[in-house]
């Protein structure tokens, strides 16, 4: 189990940034926890494994830089309605 699962909240996996924070908690203690990023908004559990979770083992594929960010998409363009067929 990484380091996160285990309580020591490091970096995001996804952007490496250190605004993580514990989003939920399971009922039963100690079962689960859910940590967010704060910049990039990456959202995983405690129970996912070292991929989902550990900084260096993500995947660098979908790592993300947080100086890339704001250079991003906020979301997909919506085409045009068509008109409807009568």
């Amino acid at each position: 189990m990484s380091a996160i699962a285990q309580g020591a909240i490091q970096a995001c996996p996804r952007c490496r940034s250190n605004t993580v924070a514990v989003r939920a908690v399971s009922p039963l203690a100690g079962v689960w926890t859910v940590y967010g990023c704060d910049t990039c908004f990456y959202t995983w559990r405690s129970t996912e494994p070292e991929t989902n979770t550990d900084p260096d083992q993500y995947p660098a594929v979908f790592r993300l830089a947080a100086a890339d960010l704001p250079k991003l998409q906020v979301a997909p363009a919506i085409p045009p309605l068509q008109a409807k067929k009568p």
